[in-house]
């Protein structure tokens, strides 16, 4: 596995591995990799010949007040698990690596960003499309990999390949759990033992929503309140938001279908936790 810190060094690996005729795929991270990081190397593995992955704290994807300087950072093991994974390229920038002094340029997401995680985090998706239209063009990558426990994100950069007419295809890889059902998360370091318990409402409001979905319920209202009462049900969870919504905009919908998203997003103390699930008919 190759290291890369500057710009240039990863279009060169790029250039090398063009020159080669191999297919090239890309799965961009903030890094403090787990499970559902490695399960994007999986699936980059499996679509493409060569994998480049990022680790990079995108200080433009935090607002002010947010997790930026404590958010959590382990290279040297995050180096050792892209090796035992396969990864072929790691691409590891300093800010200024990114962002040169005065570098003011942004891409501004359309209305799909402006509610749910858009609303909680005002600028919160620039910051995210900037760093990975970069990525973009560093990589120029065939195949980008995403995680669905960043379903609205996904959805963004999609929305971004169709209508910028980038021939980059998306591969949306499913939420990794923990046993009980948690999703893994970086962030999920900064729970104690009676939060770490408390999280897992999240994961058991999403089953209760595909459990009544499931049994007919069709209503966005009654589907809500099944994932309210689970998060009601342990002290100290609260929602930002529960979001039921089509899959192309997550524009909000009154009623359910196959394929509408449930997320959900909580602050429990200072961390806060986000997940989903996509209803599918008949799924068990």
């Amino acid at each position: 596995m190759r290291e890369l810190t500057a710009a240039a060094d990863l279009r060169a690996f790029v250039r090398e591995a063009r020159g080669a005729g191999r297919r090239l795929a890309l799965v961009p991270t903030m890094g403090f990799l787990h499970e559902g990081h490695l399960a994007l190397v999986d699936a980059a593995r499996r679509a493409a010949d060569a994998v480049v992955m990022s680790v990079f704290v995108n200080p433009l994807q935090f607002g002010p007040g947010e997790d930026l300087d404590r958010y959590p950072r382990d290279l040297a093991r995050d180096r050792a698990l892209a090796r035992g994974r396969g990864v072929d390229a790691l691409f590891v920038p300093a800010a200024a690596e990114m962002y040169r002094p005065g570098a003011d340029t942004r891409v501004v997401p359309g209305a799909a960003a402006e509610r749910w995680e858009g609303a909680a985090r005002p600028g919160h998706f620039t910051g995210v499309l900037t760093v990975v239209t970069k990525l973009l063009h560093l990589a120029e990558p065939d195949v980008v990999c995403f995680g669905q426990k960043d379903i609205q994100q996904a959805i963004l950069v999609r929305r971004m390949l169709r209508d910028l007419d980038w021939p980059v295809e998306l591969v949306l890889v499913p939420t990794v759990r923990e046993p009980d059902g948690l999703a893994l998360s970086s962030r999920n370091v900064y729970l104690d033992a009676a939060a770490r318990a408390r999280a897992g409402s999240l994961s058991r409001g999403l089953r209760a929503a595909e459990a009544a979905f499931r049994a007919g319920a069709r209503s966005a209202a009654a589907l809500e309140a099944a994932v309210r009462r689970e998060l009601a049900a342990a002290p100290g969870v609260e929602a930002d938001y529960i979001a039921v919504a089509e899959p192309d905009a997550m524009q909000p919908v009154a009623e359910a279908r196959d394929g509408t998203i449930v997320a959900v997003a909580a602050r429990i103390g200072r961390t806060r936790l986000i997940d989903n699930v996509i209803l599918r008919e008949g799924a068990g």
